[in-house]
């Protein structure tokens, strides 16, 4: 279902969303580097345990995902994005209460049924009911403003920590949620019966849309859960991985700080230069980026440091762009949320599990364990060029 657009301009839909998905972000994704500790230390456990709970609600929103997807395709965004800012506080509020760890956990799945509704699949979906297969500049517009939520969450969270505690950040974030996220998800359009002039000829073809092929959404599929595993592992033992290289820990956080500020260049590069390609195109450079950084990182350790972090960030910019345009650039937008919910389930099972397992290879291999994710991004790779332009 298509909807359509009020008088206000596209920019006010991006700005609002964008602004929104930052604090989606900031308040769950990112909250546990910073908040994973005092929280396990109220209540006398190892920093493993939050973090598992994590690790669940990430995988509650990989099955929760699909059927939001569906709901966006009927229903269109708005009213499913701001339940997700109701979720996230009611799971936010569970946390700051908890009088013991089975309270904690349950506000961490009650988060994971936020992610899955309120993440940049729920964004992404919202876009293209509202512009049809013109959504790629909305979607790289909102990956840019939200690209900052690491910059602005971490901060924020430890300064509420600092300042009044763990359970009190929470409710911070839970607060923000209610009075900043929620009325910026209240201003997308309203439903409605008429389909906007950009996204009209989708929607004279919706009736007739056939199914995509199956080998196409299985390649997919795997192109999204190899990356989100890359993507994931990198976030959590980039250092580690750059010291055993041979850089020093000074030099390694130094290259770390490269990621953010690649990704965003890239995603500035996507918005201009690469608009111009079909979004396989880009995607296929994106996901050759980590492999041939791995090349140089393995063939010439330290001084590869910062060149292996400009490419990885850079790369990762771009995918997380291709995630909500490709599938939508191949497969049309009839039926896009369901089948963005059904592509990224794999992917958020992988990425909940990404830092155990590669932390285990690294611990193991040194190294070495470079090559896990430089075969997953190879072969993700090749699983694109497998797949043909829509």
């Amino acid at each position: 279902m298509l909807l359509s657009l009020p008088p206000a301009r596209r920019g006010a839909v991006v700005a609002a969303l964008g602004t929104a998905q930052t604090i989606a972000w900031a308040s769950s994704y990112y909250i546990p580097a910073v908040l994973a500790a005092p929280m396990a230390a109220a209540f006398g456990l190892s920093p493993v345990w939050v973090f598992g709970a994590f690790s669940a609600a990430m995988a509650v929103s990989a099955v929760i995902g699909p059927w939001a997807g569906a709901r966006i395709d009927g229903f269109g965004g708005r009213g499913v994005l701001m339940a997700s800012n109701l979720v996230f506080a009611v799971g936010l509020g569970l946390m700051a209460v908890a009088p013991a760890p089975a309270v904690l956990f349950a506000g961490w799945a009650v988060m994971g049924i936020g992610m899955g509704i309120g993440l940049y699949e729920a964004a992404f979906a919202t876009l293209a009911g509202l512009y049809g297969r013109a959504a790629r500049g909305p979607i790289t517009g909102i990956t840019l403003i939200a690209g900052f939520a690491s910059t602005v969450g971490w901060p924020l969270s430890g300064l509420m920590l600092a300042a009044w505690g763990w359970r009190e950040a929470c409710l911070g974030w839970a607060l923000i949620h209610l009075l900043v996220a929620l009325p910026l998800n209240a201003l997308l359009p309203r439903p409605a019966g008429t389909p906007p002039p950009e996204a009209a000829p989708e929607a004279a073809g919706t009736a007739a849309a056939s199914p995509p092929p199956r080998l196409a959404m299985a390649l997919l599929a795997f192109v999204f859960a190899a990356t989100w595993f890359t993507s994931t592992a990198m976030a959590a033992h980039l250092p580690g991985l750059l010291q055993a290289a041979g850089a020093s820990p000074a030099a390694a956080l130094a290259a770390g700080a490269l990621i953010g500020p690649a990704q965003v260049a890239a995603r500035l590069l996507e918005f201009g230069l690469l608009r111009r390609l079909h979004p396989l195109v880009s995607a296929r450079l994106a996901a050759a980026a980590h492999p041939l950084a791995a090349l140089g990182l393995a063939a010439l350790g330290a001084p590869a440091a910062h060149g292996f972090a400009l490419m990885h960030g850079a790369g990762n910019g771009i995918l997380t762009i291709a995630k909500g345009t490709l599938p939508l650039a191949l497969f049309g937008a009839a039926g896009y949320g369901a089948r963005l919910g059904w592509l990224n389930a794999p992917a958020r099972v992988l990425q909940a599990a990404a830092p155990l397992i590669f932390g285990a290879a690294l611990a193991a291999w040194g190294l070495g364990a470079l090559w896990v994710t430089a075969g997953l991004g190879a072969l993700a790779t090749l699983a694109l060029f497998g797949l043909r332009r829509g």
